[in-house]
């Protein structure tokens, strides 16, 4: 028996107004019925408010700085990542991210400090030196992470005082991040662990003359994807230095600044730390994503043509010809099941947004509505160029936005994170799952096959006939 899913009246909280766009007309949270042109709207750059705290009262999908400097610090994979904080803090671990290894698990556990009642009332710095201690004693690790909670922000236990005592009894480096939650967002947490990043790279410049290959900037190796773009840079004959984080160590962290050029594939977490290498190492660096046919190809070219290398250029090129041919038989074998359908995205940074839009592009579907959690100002430049007039853009939205939307739009699939999946189901809306937990790869050519694939599946399930 087919059930009719109906909704009701949802009211768009009057500081989220600004931060909904419907291209074609503007920000306000409305569905079309606004005149005017994105350009001409006063919200921000693409008509849109982005980059600010999140309303209270809108239930916002984005995490805290602490969960978002450990997500980018996490797959170092020899470094020992202490969190100075209750236990609470710690269920945020190594699973939220299916980051592998091609060498050290130890960056598979998590260690806490596990403060009480009486290190709150006391102080914390005495507990975690004698954690530190410990943890060098059992694990040896060559790099300690300590990470400053909300409890800490609090009461002021002096971390980096504890980490420097730290580093100078034990000869290792450990490194404070001070990433108290209440300090702002999830991207604020990006910037956090930059500057953790930078205090491991060091400020000492190699000579350009000496420089070769490139650092991987905000790929964290998610099913292996670090991998597959590796291998796809050798069949051009581009060498990674470093990859930043995914399947990294200290030692090649220590070793970025050999690097000719940065390719900074998660602009959200990355940005911030690629400015300041430009500017500290003189080490160049140009966007890149490695999602869908038309990115990957335009970053593999662009990659190429930065370092000036003729024949990589040109080994380059042919390799994308021959890469763009196979898929493109790949898709058309999809496209009769897919063509005409609407999709909706809403994910963490835009620039998987932007390479999701074009990746339905070309499986013939439409996006109906898009958007991101930390998405910055000429992210939604770029959306609000390549989406459909309609298409709803929202930055920081609440479930009560996305449900609105979705059915307002008409969405045949969602591709959102864990915590959209149930939204989707329950709203008798398919899902694609472009989590940071998946197990299998969505970059590169082959991420094209499986994501071509698993949409088709999750579209074209029997199971939506009995909703």
């Amino acid at each position: 028996m087919l059930r009719e899913i109906t909704r009701q009246k949802t009211d768009i909280l009057a500081e989220r107004a600004a931060s909904i766009l419907t291209i074609g007309g503007c920000s306000g949270g409305g569905s079309g019925d606004a005149g005017g042109e994105a350009g001409g709207c006063s919200a921000g750059a693409g008509g849109i408010a982005c980059e600010k705290d999140s309303a209270s009262g809108s239930v916002s999908q984005r995490a805290c700085a602490f969960c978002g400097a450990r997500v980018v610090l996490n797959p170092i994979t020899d470094a020992f990542h202490i969190i100075h904080g209750p236990i609470g803090c710690s269920s945020y671990t190594w699973d939220i991210r299916g980051s592998m290894s091609s060498s050290s698990d130890l960056y598979r556990n998590s260690f806490s400090t596990d403060m009480s009642e009486t290190d709150i009332i006391f102080g914390g710095e005495k507990k975690l030196s004698r954690a530190i201690d410990q943890a060098v004693k059992a694990h040896h690790p060559p790099l300690i992470f300590v990470y400053a909670t909300c409890i800490v922000g609090v009461i002021g236990d002096d971390v980096r005082a504890v980490c420097k005592a730290a580093e100078k009894r034990h000869g290792i480096r450990c490194v404070p991040v001070q990433s108290p939650g209440f300090s702002g967002h999830k991207a604020m947490g990006y910037r956090l662990a930059g500057e953790a990043i930078l205090e491991v790279v060091g400020s000492e410049p190699v000579a350009r003359r000496q420089a070769h290959g490139i650092n991987i900037l905000g790929d964290f190796n998610l099913a292996g994807e670090t991998w597959i773009v590796k291998s796809y840079l050798r069949e051009i004959g581009v060498n990674v230095v470093a990859g930043i984080t995914g399947d990294s160590t200290y030692e090649q962290l220590r070793r970025a600044p050999e690097a000719a050029l940065n390719a900074v594939q998660c602009a959200g977490s990355m940005h911030a730390l690629a400015r300041k290498m430009e500017d500290r190492l003189h080490i160049p660096y140009v966007n890149v994503s490695f999602y869908g046919i038309e990115d990957t190809c335009a970053s593999l070219v662009g990659i190429a043509e930065a370092l000036g290398d003729a024949a990589t250029i040109a080994r380059a090129e042919a390799f994308c010809a021959e890469q763009r041919a196979a898929c493109a038989v790949l898709l058309e074998r999809y496209r009769a099941n897919l063509e005409g359908r609407r999709a909706a995205i809403y994910v963490g940074g835009g620039f998987k947004a932007i390479s999701l839009i074009k990746q339905f592009r070309e499986l013939g579907m439409s996006t109906v509505m898009v958007g991101t959690q930390t998405g910055r100002p000429e992210d939604y430049e770029v959306i609000r160029d390549i989406v459909e007039p309609g298409c709803v853009v929202l930055d920081d939205a609440n479930p009560a936005e996305l449900e609105r939307f979705m059915l307002d739009k008409g969405a045949d699939i969602l591709v959102g994170g864990v915590k959209e999946r149930p939204l989707a189901y329950k709203l008798g809306v398919a899902f694609c799952d472009h989590n940071h937990e998946r197990k299998h790869p969505l970059a590169g050519f082959v991420g094209v096959e499986n994501f071509a694939a698993e949409i088709n599946r999750s579209l074209n399930s029997p199971v939506w006939q009995y909703l």
